[in-house]
């Protein structure tokens, strides 16, 4: 019989729970626009009314430099989490409380499972930073759990088309995209941390260098930091409005139109920089909370895309279907995420309990 796997998406503000059962069933649980993490697990003990998993597995943005999909978290691989927290601060602390907390309720194997994996078959081109490789740095690449579920789905949904050039969209408060080429990982925006790429809610994603450095002088490191996780992106271009796309969709303030007009001019001209990159592109996902939900968001992207062969179909866009071309066009999706379902999928994968 499988075994039972608690999946933990601990994030810097909320917790995405789901209990897999050995029966094959499952039960989602979700606390949004947290201020305090441990309040959130009691209420998830509360709510799992005395179910306890056999293994729990961890979402962990960042994997540092290791290619394991997931591994066993034992005092030295916790110890060597620690050690990357520099490398995603906005996600990798409540991540790691995330797996605390379990371990104060559940005396079972806690398994991290990693967003950097999937892009570690990228090749050098993609991976490499126009620095001296001295450094050390590079780009890693994440939402990979998400990317990976998707990329599952693309098969059933598209046929052969699913081993051809595909584009991923993954846009949330977090936004990436991603280059698929049979299945795998040829490209994505984000790069060394999660604050490079697109236009975030909070983060500004890729900047003119000399930004930063002008800002290096005026602000402490702290402070700078704070900023570049905390108080760019939308945020900022909505002169304050909100970070989040629903409540700048909803406001008639032209700052926030601005905003969001800025967010889907940055992601149409992404997706035709990795379709230039790739030599064409055969189809498009979206994926994530606003890629998922925000009709208008992905009209305004897809309108333009006409002359790469993607046009919308204004009916099935409007119900999020998860076909939305126009008769003709090449294939457009929209494929909810699942980070879960993979993390679900790698610890019985793993099972240390065998």
């Amino acid at each position: 019989m499988k075994p039972t796997v608690l999946t933990i998406n601990s994030g810097s503000s909320s917790l995405k729970v789901s209990l897999f059962a050995a029966d094959g069933t499952r039960q989602d649980f979700r606390y949004e626009h947290l201020r305090d993490h441990k309040s959130a697990f009691d209420l998830l003990m509360h709510d799992l009314s005395g179910h306890a998993p056999d293994i729990v597995g961890h979402r962990f943005v960042h994997g540092g430099e290791i290619v394991d999909a997931a591994r066993l978290v034992d005092a030295t691989e916790r110890a060597r989490l620690d050690s990357v927290i520099d490398l995603a601060p906005l996600h990798l602390p409540g991540n790691l409380m995330g797996l605390d907390l379990c371990r104060q309720h559940f005396a079972v194997p806690q398994i991290a499972c990693f967003d950097t994996a999937f892009h570690t078959t990228m090749p050098e081109l993609a991976k490499r930073l126009p620095i001296s490789q001295a450094l050390g740095l590079r780009r890693f690449g994440f939402h990979g759990l998400n990317y990976a579920y998707v990329a599952s789905r693309l098969e059933a949904e598209l046929g052969d088309v699913a081993h051809g050039k595909v584009i991923i969209a993954h846009l949330g408060s977090g936004a990436s995209l991603c280059l698929l080429e049979d299945l795998k990982s040829m490209d994505t925006t984000m790069g060394y941390t999660p604050a490079g790429g697109i236009t975030m809610g909070t983060r500004s994603g890729d900047m003119d260098p000399g930004v930063m450095l002008e800002l290096a002088k005026r602000y402490t490191v702290d402070e700078l930091s704070d900023m570049v996780y905390h108080h760019m992106g939308l945020l900022a271009l909505s002169n304050g409005i909100s970070s989040e796309m629903s409540d700048l969709l909803a406001s008639d303030s032209p700052q926030a139109k601005f905003a969001v007009d800025y967010f889907s001019r940055q992601v149409r001209a992404t997706i035709g920089s990795l379709a230039a990159k790739a030599g064409g592109v055969d189809a498009l996902v979206f994926t994530g909370g606003i890629g998922e939900h925000a009709a208008v968001i992905r009209e305004q992207i897809c309108t333009p895309l006409d002359f790469l062969g993607f046009v919308l179909d204004v009916s099935t866009n409007k119900t999020n279907s998860i076909r939305i071309e126009h008769h003709g066009s090449k294939p457009i999706l929209v494929i909810p995420a699942d980070e879960e379902a993979m993390i679900h999928r790698l610890c019985l994968t793993f099972n240390p309990l065998h």
